[in-house]
């Protein structure tokens, strides 16, 4: 596979992908994907702009079986009107089509369903309470986030999130105007807040907010505070060091330096837990590569024996 537009390289690791996407929020939502997983909650999955795809990729892991992932953006198509086509030109010159799916596809074997144009599509794509996870990251635009957050209420299940990012950033006002608009008068309750997205629900949010409520409080690496506002109770969340959660690299990482140097790396490490320090440096650098290709995966195990190779025809 070629290099993306937008990218230098194909991506090796999730931070690869140009993106906004904290480890808070990664944290989040694999929390609340995995709750409704656990509990057996089936449903299908929606994305309401993509840019390069990482919060697209990381979703993606989460389709179930006989479940339905779809995902929206204007891609390098016309704007509907002529504010809009001003905010994609100025913040997204560089998203095509092309490169969101080069990037989705270095982690995934499948794309999802992609529907290319405004987000004013979804409603007639999208079958009503059919979503379990709704995630809105288009236009920051009220009228068009106005828009978003109305079909995400109509596609979303019974006890489904919906995610709206940049609620409060100083440079989308109509984003936290739709938002707080659509808590006061809209039904939305807030579920909880990190520092750039909001996520709710339009069910009794108390269930989903004492489980969270638990799992902060039972983390070291998350500060947490509560707060009431026109009768809602805000449960604010900020990372303390978090760590992302686990992701597999992607297809391309075998074949890089970067994978050469951590297989070895993790070889050496397995023969030390072995106990054989007492060898001479000769036999050491032996049951490393041993070790190497017993205990790593296959294609981690090609790329030590081509990276030797290569050492090799360098020496002589």
């Amino acid at each position: 596979m070629t290099a993306t537009q937008g990218t230098t390289r194909p991506p090796n690791r999730l931070d690869d992908v140009p993106g906004w996407f904290p480890v808070l929020d990664q944290v989040l939502f694999e929390w609340c994907l995995n709750r409704q997983e656990a509990a057996g909650m089936r449903g299908d999955l929606l994305e309401v702009g993509v840019y390069m795809g990482k919060s697209a990729i990381f979703l993606g892991r989460h389709v179930q079986e006989g479940e339905r992932y779809t995902v929206c953006d204007l891609f390098e198509g016309d704007a509907p009107d002529n504010a809009n086509r001003a905010e994609s030109t100025k913040s997204y010159a560089a998203l095509t089509r092309q490169a969101f799916e080069g990037n989705y596809l270095s982690f995934h074997d499948e794309l999802p369903r992609v529907l290319q144009g405004p987000s004013s599509l979804v409603p007639g794509e999208v079958e009503p309470g059919s979503c379990r996870f709704v995630h809105i990251d288009a236009s920051h635009l009220y009228e068009h986030v106005y828009g978003d957050i109305e079909a995400a209420r109509d596609a979303l299940l019974p006890g489904g999130i919906v995610v709206l990012d940049d609620f409060r950033s100083e440079h989308t006002p109509g984003v936290a105007v739709a938002a707080w608009e659509a808590m006061l008068s809209r039904g939305l309750h807030p579920v909880c807040l990190s520092s750039q997205k909001l996520y709710g629900t339009w069910d009794d949010p108390e269930p989903v907010q004492e489980e969270l409520l638990a799992m902060a409080r039972g983390r070291t690496d998350c500060h947490l505070s509560l707060q009431q506002a026109a009768g809602h109770r805000l449960i604010r969340l900020k990372s303390k060091g978090m760590r992302a959660p686990d992701f597999p690299p992607s297809r391309h990482y075998a074949d890089s330096p970067e994978a050469a140097a951590e297989a070895l790396a993790e070889a050496r490490a397995a023969t030390a837990a072995a106990g054989h320090t007492h060898q001479t440096s000769q036999a050491r650098r032996t049951l490393a590569r041993t070790v190497a290709l017993d205990l790593l995966p296959p294609i981690i195990t090609r790329t030590i024996r081509r990276t030797l190779a290569t050492r090799r025809a360098t020496r002589t």
